[in-house]
């Protein structure tokens, strides 16, 4: 009887690695703390719930994000199944209709019968072999275990979630739908602003009062989830090269480029939601409503759900991880998702594929399947583990600076990329033959 796996935490890693694991015929049991213990930032008891965002990033492939994905698709992950069978308009990215796609994970993997469900609490590291995908919100007590056995763990940032309005509430009068530089579909609704707007809203905005995040301060934010005010603070244009960057969004009613705009992007299905996009936030709910009404399309909005905060914890994983995120001075406990260092959707549900992948193929007294550093997935796990990590070590995101050079001069930047994205994928179609 092959050896059983406990996998703990069915976000997008914990849920990736279980399906990895029991497609190779290994038996699991996937231990899941909700619904009887909730974090502030979920929102259902559903599998791999996506709670700050419904986007997955650009689905080009001269984005690394584009290539990450594609190369998952190939190895057949289930967060790419799900979201490719939810995806909503979203121009060149994909993004999904949330509910609709969690409902599918979490019954594709209570309908496998080799995974074996609980849903309760895990305090303790467990016995025998284990996958802990218990993500950035771990609690308090299994976060005490890990330290425990990884001394150098206690590291952590803050991350933020943005609003999001009924689409109705919009005044649409203010607003109009386009892509940057018309690219794909017109699928944004994008609220412009002009100067005086602007700057009364930016104003209001650095002033605004924020909700009490216990040990806050603007150095422990991740770069990549900013809140808003936070990126405000550094200067008056800076939210005008960032989330509210006007390049490329022309006013059909004036043809020209506003001064700013702030972009919604579709939180569902039905488009009856809209997600502000860039405006992750800890402003105390009153405030989001008061400062946030000042953008002209949003000045009757209904927030269906305010901007929240949170701790996220990730592990010093370099000298404590392999490439295999497997804890190097015990190899029978693997980590997975944003915890190893890996950040956001779609590199939490890579770490947890290639987690399960390995696990599988070690127990069954297989060779590792070595992603190189030519591939997405590799590359990540080669950050991790400290094979291209300079100085402190900080959660990343995919990109190509990680991913092995083409050894090679291509003009254009958007060439470049094409070519090592296309290098990347004939290296992991002859893995898929190998791996299975």
């Amino acid at each position: 009887m092959e050896t059983r796996v406990t996998v703990v935490g069915a976000g997008l890693a914990g849920s990736e690695a279980a399906w990895q694991l029991a497609k190779r015929g290994i038996p699991v049991k996937l231990i899941e703390m909700k619904p009887e213990k909730m974090t502030p930032a979920h929102v259902s008891a559903d599998f791999a719930e996506l709670v700050c965002s419904n986007s997955f990033r650009s689905d080009e492939l001269t984005n690394a994000v584009g290539l990450l994905k594609e190369e998952l698709r190939r190895m057949d992950s289930l967060i790419m199944r799900c979201a490719d069978a939810h995806r909503v308009p979203a121009g060149g990215a994909l993004a999904v209709d949330r509910t609709a796609y969690a409902a599918m994970v979490t019954e594709l993997i209570c309908a496998n019968p080799l995974i074996e469900i609980e849903q309760r609490e895990v305090t303790e590291i467990p016995e025998g072999e284990v996958i802990i995908a218990s993500g950035p919100l771990t609690s308090d007590a299994l976060s005490e275990a890990i330290t425990r056995r990884c001394p150098d763990s206690d590291l952590h940032f803050y991350d933020a979630a943005a609003p999001i309005v009924t689409f109705d509430s919009i005044d649409m009068s203010s607003a109009f739908f386009a892509s940057r530089y018309d690219k794909g579909t017109p699928d944004y609704v994008n609220c412009p602003m002009t100067e005086l707007e602007y700057r009364a809203f930016w104003n209001e905005l650095i002033q605004a009062q924020e909700a009490p995040v216990h040990g806050f301060d603007d150095s422990g934010v991740f770069e990549g989830c900013m809140p808003v005010e936070v990126m405000a603070r550094r200067g008056e244009d800076t939210l005008r090269y960032g989330p509210m960057k006007p390049v490329g969004l022309v006013d059909p009613r004036s043809g020209e480029e506003s001064y700013a705009v702030v972009q919604l992007r579709k939180d569902n299905a039905e488009g009856t939601l809209y997600n502000i996009v860039g405006f992750q936030t800890h402003l105390r709910f009153p405030e989001q409503k008061r400062v946030f009404s000042m953008i002209p399309a949003l000045k009757n909005a209904e927030f269906v759900r305010y901007g929240v905060m949170h701790r996220n914890t990730y592990l010093n994983s370099p000298g404590l991880l392999d490439r295999y995120y497997r804890l190097i001075a015990d190899p029978r406990i693997s980590f997975a998702g944003q915890m190893t260092g890996v950040e956001g959707y779609v590199e939490s549900c890579a770490s947890g594929l290639l987690a399960g992948i390995e696990t599988a193929r070690r127990l069954q007294g297989l060779p590792p399947a070595d992603f190189p550093q030519e591939t997405a997935i590799g590359a990540l796990g080669l950050y991790i583990s400290g094979g291209s990590v300079s100085g402190d070590f900080q959660p990343m995101n995919i990109n190509f600076g990680i991913i092995s050079p083409l050894g090679y001069r291509i003009k254009g930047k958007r060439n470049k990329n094409e070519a090592i994205s296309a290098r990347a994928l004939e290296i992991i179609d002859r893995m898929k033959e190998e791996v299975g």
